[in-house]
């Protein structure tokens, strides 16, 4: 940065004025800390110092210039350090994927798209969640004055519980009110939400990026309505085709028959071992690379003829020996000991049982480790040989016995060190047969999906595989061979100790550990021995290139063979000519490189034979890497980025055939220029896999067909698992494995390959280039791409994010396939394999279940999903009327069901004389003065107050009169009362109504938490006009205190008496209003949405509900309910203060809050009054199921028994929450509660009670619908279990008097009841409209008075609930006796997110979400600019955030066919809830887009 270069000096600094300097060092502290971007702090600072210096004014415009002309670090900048870096870089044991040429194609990818370079939003990250994240990569945004935190008690993320019921205020919405009438606090853009915000600007860049085009384009097609389709990739009519004829199998050179070869390996050991003994056969070296033991042939032959002596004859009794011919032993060596393994190897076969040689476990929980003990015990192993040292290295239990590894079967130990084994006599000798195809080894080898298999060897094919191998290879008798290799399998074992053997040669084995101190000790080790063949795969190459400055003087003159034995992976080219180039200057003759290819069933598949000196080297092949996706062989010519040179791997072995067969379904031959996977039949492969005899027919014995079908001949082959073709002069080229084949859209990809392109993207600084991993994932029918790599600890933030973003880039442009999740995890956290490879499997199965911790994370569905169905148009032209008159003549009824009718019903006379409530109260206090109507308990359960009929009169009458004296109010005053849950708040109401005041309860504030809740309070004493506001002298000093007063504006309260202390005075006459038609309360209430809505409710309508509820719940004066509820408005209000006077019944009152002080309070109340019916609410519910899981028992010794309960009702707004309902169910069976018991009610803002279970009447019915129907607004029932299926409870029996009807919301016409529709209600007691200050009559018209649109003769006036929901006709019979209507509800109109054309419900989406993690303890949806917003609280450490990324992205996909466009993981208790436990995902909307959730990470996909 210009302004940085040139700073004021220290002295010019000193001089500046103490406040300068002190205001700079504060912005210094602010940019440490992170309060400030790079940016505001260069701007703060230059502003700061331009009065005291006159060029920086200047530089600043000219720093402004550079600063345009170099966006960002371009590889030109970065590549200064990375010659210095690539000198030594760490763990580099990838550089077999370095090609120049490859990385000038990803450089050339890279600059193309910087042309149309798009803005990706970067994911953020809170400071404190990963170690490695620096200091600025959290910036706040740049405006300080953010609107004020509503969440500031929710997100303390000490307390993990949510406080318990707060009430939000609302988003500045009130039904029916202007928008210029008390907007002021909020910018009227979207919702009310600051724009300035940073994640505004984020998603906004999210969706410029979204915006670009897909790559594959949409077929065009019309989707059913009922059914979504799953767009199936069509195949591109432009790719490329197989044009060649069909291959025919290709021969190798006959093998030739020398005579004197010995029958059998072990033969060919007992004739050296006799004549050579002391000829060198194998020597190892110590940790420094220095020879520090060889094994001669005579020593070999001896030792190994005492372990088989010992293994047949001295491990059991003579009777019982513990191994016989033919068992199975595991061989546990380490990979620097290969003289003790060779030797227990040869005492194997001596002994003829099967050595399965494996790696040493480290851990009890190695990666892979279980598959291996999977493996032993298919093989049925009871034995492992070992020796001393590798003994006492193995992990053990306190007591000192080896622990039992996981997965493993219980083996027995046996050291083979010399001193332990015996002598055999001297007539004891071992039975050597010739060969045959009895087994003689098992190797192990691992296949994509992480099972181990093992692959059992012949002694004919060990002997054969030894024959071809000497021949291919020339080998000749004394020569000396450097194996770099593991010398427990593969070319490691067939070459270093099974050839030697067979031609009395003496191996040098270099194990890993050396290699890594010294990565030159191969090349030393050629020199000092004059060795004619080496053993090494690309790395070593790669390692010998970085280390051979510290080593001028060597001469690698003698190899006449370089065996490169992963000449298999196309990548290997660059590695040989890099060596060669280096190397040619020390005597390596560039036709001793012979890359060969290998693989555990096959074996040597094909190899390079030593050449000619001067003969001219084989050609390369360019192929076009598109081609390559199609399986189609094309020399590339046109786009030499997307290229790929491979080199071949030589001939068929001597003796051998190959073909190539199509690599899935029919091993159909190939055509002469198609990829496919390699066969080769000959006597030197593997013959099964142990104990797997399926999967053996498929691999070992393949018989290749025509493309008609007809067999080839009758020899089986083995399939290689490798991917190649063969070329010109009969040479075979690989281009890939099976096991790294990706299968996208039908295209094919190498892993190998994209590793390679990810590795050319300068990543020197960001990751560790041989820790990389790429596999695919099954979502959304198709395989996905992930690549997860490790991490530098010293990478900041932003480099990783442009690395990943270039990687993405690069893949996208060469090989034309979206990576759908790239992951970076910290250094040194992926699983390994025992020789520091990656093990892919383990890490898929880390990411599939969550526990892969990476630290940054980008997913890219946005671009890689290309199949979701269209979206759904809806299709105009069919009118209701039509649909209706469609739906009688299918057959379909018209969704409508009702209550009980009213009229029928005869009561005593009290109702007939008394049409108000406040009536009902007096006659009741005169009738039975004495009757207790109310009881209130505390958290210990002692009754702390109670109120009988007259008692509760008195103190009404008190009220009344305190009204007209303090308050001076006039009848149809609003007066809000401001009570904690209790007996005075029913008194208060009870006073309102002789005084003719207009009650409305509203929720207290909570004390310690006044910035969220008062506001809310203010905004319902507002909105109702009231006149007073009645309360406790506690809460009225509440009310003017000074914390109150920095959330509201105190001084403007309306009139405020304390009703403590009333005098004894009362009213002279009591108020009757003139018609049952006028107001009698308003009933305030914060919908889910964030809007506060007041409804009107008149005495005619209380008189209705409470006679409903009395008839359905069968309520007279002998009777006692429990009730534990909030209190201020809706059913739960109804129940608390009116049900008890209008029917005379006790009412136990348990305040919610109380609960959370004592969880057993409800159920033990319950239990001690003996109720038979009870209310509660689901945050009670759910508390008790929570916080009483586990104390069933204690619940059992305190005598609680529930039994007594016929009705436990949960008062709802919402679905039924099936599933907290039958865990209530099950948890407290085991103390009497019946199932039956527990239901649920239904009510809305226009109508509070439609739906409620009641005494009587059929038991609540439950259903499954399927989503994707729902989706299209159709009920399809299907049966339990079925895929993507709901289950739904009916929410109770419709109230008495009740009429509902299923309509369409957008033609207001009637449905038929296969529709979901949304639910109209008719009935005595729904409210009489909105209160509002401007009334608006459309909306008030709309809602409350609404006719259907036709169909309905008797043009009823309804109500609109605003949920959705359907009738069900079920087999139950009413108490009419006709067949029983159920209603389910489905969800609110106003919370459904509507995508794609198809209607979602956020529960079922969060309902999938919290599903997929231990970790994550709720969640939340929503949507902001089409694009799905999914907020997880995390409950877990905070270095499982990121793994919930891609976890929650899958599921939405899969099972709601959504793309989630931003994850934001938070804290436990963010995520709001009301007081009825609801989520209230409009404030969780805006508190996000105002950038005040404090998140720990968000993820924008891409």
């Amino acid at each position: 940065m210009a302004e940085r270069g040139l700073e004021p000096s220290p002295a010019a600094v000193a001089a500046l004025p103490p406040e300068v300097r002190a205001q700079l060092a504060e912005l210094e502290l602010e940019l440490s800390e992170g309060d400030i971007t790079q940016k505001g702090y260069e701007k703060k600072r230059s502003k700061l110092l331009s009065p005291y210096s006159p060029q920086t004014q200047e530089t600043d415009s000219i720093g402004q210039k550079e600063r345009n002309q170099t966006p960002a670090p371009t590889a030109a900048q970065t590549s200064a350090p990375s010659k210095y870096h690539r000198s030594r870089s760490g763990g580099a044991r990838d550089e077999r994927y370095r090609s120049d040429i490859h990385t000038e194609a990803v450089q050339a990818a890279l600059a193309k798209h910087k042309e149309q370079k798009m803005a990706l939003p970067m994911p953020t990250k809170r400071r404190s969640t990963f170690v490695q994240s620096p200091a600025d990569a959290c910036t706040p945004p740049e405006n300080v004055s953010a609107p004020p935190d509503v969440t500031a008690t929710t997100s303390s993320s000490s307390s993990s519980l949510r406080p318990a019921n707060i009430d939000l205020p609302p988003s500045g919405i009130v039904k029916g009110m202007h928008k210029g009438s008390n907007r002021s606090s909020l910018m009227d853009t979207a919702d009310g939400v600051p724009v300035n915000s940073r994640v505004s600007t984020k998603i906004q860049q999210l969706l410029n990026t979204l915006k670009r085009p897909k790559r594959p384009p949409l077929k065009e097609f019309f989707v059913d309505d009922s059914e979504e389709i799953v767009e199936v990739p069509q195949p591109d009519p432009n790719q490329p085709k197989p044009e060649g004829r069909q291959m025919t199998p290709v021969k190798g050179e006959p093998l030739g028959v020398i005579c004197n070869w010995p029958p059998a390996l072990e033969s060919a050991l007992q004739r050296w071992g006799s004549t050579q003994a002391k000829c060198p056969c194998l020597t190892g070296l110590d940790v420094t690379g220095k020879p520090v033991y060889t094994l001669t042939y005579g020593k070999l032959w001896s030792r190994s003829l005492k372990l088989a002596y010992t293994l047949l004859n001295k491990l059991g009794t003579k009777n019982e020996p513990v191994l016989k011919p033919g068992d199975r032993v595991a061989l546990v060596y380490p990979n620097n000991d290969p003289v003790m393994f060779m030797v227990a190897f040869y005492g194997c076969l001596l002994a003829e049982v099967i050595p399965v040689p494996i790696e040493v476990p480290l851990t009890r929980k190695d990666a892979g480790g279980q598959q291996i003990g999977f493996l032993l015990g298919s093989c049925g192993i009871a034995l492992a040989l070992t020796s001393e040292i590798c003994l006492k290295g193995l992990p053990k239990t306190q007591n000192g016995e080896i622990v039992q590894f996981k997965g493993w079967p219980r083996l027995k130990w046996v050291v083979t060190d010399s001193k332990y084994l015996s002598k055999p006599p001297k007539d004891w000798q071992p039975h050597i047969s010739p060969a045959g195809t009895e087994p003689a080894y098992i190797e192990y080898k691992t296949s994509k999906e992480g099972s181990v298999m093992g692959v059992t060897v012949s002694r004919l094919a060990m002997l054969s595989q030894c024959q071809a191998l000497s021949q291919a290879c020339n080998y000749s008798e004394g020569e000396t061979v450097v194996n770099v290799l593991d010398f427990k399998k593969d070319a490691g074992l067939w070459h270093g100790m099974f050839a030697n053997v067979m031609n009395k040669m003496h191996t040098i084995s270099v194990p890993y550990s050396v290699m890594k101190t010294c990565p030159l000790s191969w090349v030393q080790r050629v020199h000092a021995h004059k060795a004619k063949v080496a053993l090494v795969k690309c790395r070593d190459l790669h390692w010998a290139m970085m280390a051979h400055r510290d080593q001028r003087d060597v001469s690698l003159s003698s190899l006449r063979m370089l065996i490169v034995t992963d000449g298999a992976n196309p990548w290997s080219v660059s590695s040989c000519d890099a060596f060669l180039s280096l190397f040619q200057s020390h005597g390596l003759k560039p036709e001793a490189i012979c890359p060969c290819a290998t693989s555990a069933e096959a074996m040597t598949v094909a190899i390079r034979r030593p050449g000619v000196p001067g003969a001219p080297l084989p050609g390369r092949a360019i192929l076009s890497m598109n081609g390559l996706s199609y399986g189609v062989i094309r020399v590339n010519t046109e786009d030499k980025n997307s290229a790929l040179t491979v080199q071949d791997v030589g001939h068929v072995m001597p003796g051998g055939m190959m073909c190539i067969v199509k690599p899935d379904g029919l091993p159909q031959l190939c055509k002469t220029d198609e990829i496919g996977e390699i066969c080769v039949s000959s006597r030197t492969g593997g013959m099964m896999y142990f104990g797997l005899a399926g999967v053996t027919k498929n691999t070992f014995e393949v018989i290749p067909v025509t493309s008609s079908g007809s067999p080839v001949g009758d020899i089986p082959f083995i399939r290689s698992g490798l991917l190649g073709f063969v070329g010109p002069g009969s040479l075979v080229f690989v281009v890939g494995k099976m096991d790294g084949l990706l299968m996208v859209s039908g295209r094919r990809h190498n892993a190998d390959d994209i590793v390679a392109t990810g590795l050319a993207v300068e990543s020197i600084k960001t990751v560790y280039r041989g820790r990389i991993a790429v596999f695919s994932v099954s979502v959304f029918y198709d395989e996905r791409i992930v690549v997860v790599a490790e991490q530098r600890p010293d990478a900041s933030e932003e480099d990783s994010f442009q690395w990943m973003s270039r990687v993405l880039q690069a893949i996208d442009s060469i090989h034309q396939v979206g990576v759908y999740c790239l992951a970076l995890v910290p250094a040194n956290t992926l699983p390994k394999t025992p020789l520091g490879g990656i093990h892919i499997s383990q890490t898929k199965q880390l990411f599939l279940e969550g526990s892969l911790h990476p630290c940054n994370i980008l997913m890219c569905p946005h671009t890689c999903v290309t199949n979701l169905p269209k979206p759904r148009q809806k299709q105009p032209g069919v009118g209701p009327a039509s649909v209706m008159v469609g739906n009688l003549v299918a057959g379909k009824r018209i969704a409508q069901a009702a209550g009980r009718d009213l009229g029928q019903i005869e009561e005593n006379d009290l109702v007939r004389k008394h049409q108000f409530l406040a009536e009902i109260l007096q006659w009741r206090a005169q009738a039975t003065p004495d009757h207790v109507l109310f009881m209130l308990l505390n958290a210990k359960g002692t009754t702390v107050c109670t109120a009988s009929c007259l008692q509760l009169h008195k103190r009404a009458e008190r009220i009344a009169s305190v009204l007209g004296d303090k308050g001076h109010l006039n009848a149809g005053d609003n007066v809000v009362l401001l009570y904690p849950p209790g007996i005075e708040l029913i008194a208060a109401f009870y006073g309102c109504l002789y005084a003719g005041c207009i009650p409305v309860t509203v929720r207290p504030p909570h004390a310690q938490n006044l910035t969220a809740t008062l506001p809310t309070v203010r905004m319902v004493v507002d909105v109702s006009k009231a006149a007073c506001v009645l309360t406790t002298q506690t809460l009225m000093r509440l009310l003017k205190s000074r914390e109150a007063a920095a959330a509201v504006d105190v001084k403007t309260w309306p009139a405020i008496i304390d009703t403590d202390d009333l005098p004894r005075k009362r009213l002279p006459q009591l108020y009757k209003p003139p018609t049952p038609e006028m107001l009698a309360y308003l009933d305030f209430s914060v919908s889910t949405t964030g809007m506060l809505t007041g409804v009107k409710m008149s005495h005619s309508a209380v008189n209705a509900l409470c006679r409903a509820i009395k008839l359905q719940c069968e309520l007279y004066s002998s009777r006692q309910i429990a009730i534990c509820l909030d209190p201020y408005c809706g059913l739960g209000f109804a129940l608390w203060c009116l049900c008890s006077v209008y029917s005379g019944h006790q009412s136990v009152l348990i305040p919610p809050m109380e609960l959370e002080n004592n969880l057993f309070l409800w159920l033990a109340t319950v239990n001690q009054y003996k109720i038979r019916d009870t209310f509660c609410s689901y945050s009670v519910m759910e508390l008790c199921t929570k916080g009483l899981g586990n104390q069933v028992e204690v619940l059992k010794t305190r005598g609680i028994n529930l039994s007594c309960i016929r009705t436990c009702v949960v008062v709802a707004e919402e679905r039924p929450r099936v599933s907290l309902q039958q865990s209530f169910s099950k948890l407290f069976k085991d103390i009497g509660l019946s199932p039956r018991a527990v239901s649920t009610t239904f009510g809305s803002r226009v109508n509070v009670a439609i739906c409620l279970q009641g005494t009587s009447g059929p038991d609540p019915t439950t259903v499954y619908v399927d989503l994707k129907s729902l989706r299209h607004d159709r009920v399809r029932l299907v049966e339990r279990g079925a895929p993507q299926s709901l289950l739904l409870s009916e929410s109770g029996k419709i109230l008495p008097g009740v009429k509902v009807v299923i309509v369409n919301p957008e033609t207001k016409g009637p449905v038929g009841d296969s529709h979901l529709g949304e639910i109209w209600v008719n009935s005595p007691h729904t409210a009489s409209g909105y209160y509002t200050i401007y009334d608006s009559e459309t909306l008030q018209a709309d809602h409350f008075n609404t006719r259907l649109s036709f169909g309905d003769a008797a043009q009823t006036l309804w109500a609109r609930t605003g949920y959705l929901g359907f009738v069900r006709r079920t087999e139950l019979t009413a108490a009419t006796g006709e067949r029983h209507d159920a209603l389910y509800v489905v969800g609110a109109l106003d919370e459904t997110l509507e995508l794609r054309g198809l209607r979602y419900h956020p529960i079922d989406i969060e309902t999938s979400v919290s599903r997929v993690h231990r970790s994550i303890a709720e969640c939340a949806v929503f949507t902001w600019t089409n694009l799905l917003v999914v907020v997880v609280e995390l409950c877990g450490s905070e270095q499982e955030a990121l793994d919930l990324v891609p976890l929650v992205t899958n599921v939405v996909l899969e099972e709601h066919y959504l793309i989630v466009g931003v994850v934001v993981v938070v804290d436990p208790g963010v995520v709001p809830i009301n007081s009825r436990g609801e989520k209230q995902r409009m404030h969780l909307r805006d508190s996000f887009l105002a950038d005040q959730l404090d998140p720990i990470y968000v993820a924008y996909n891409m």
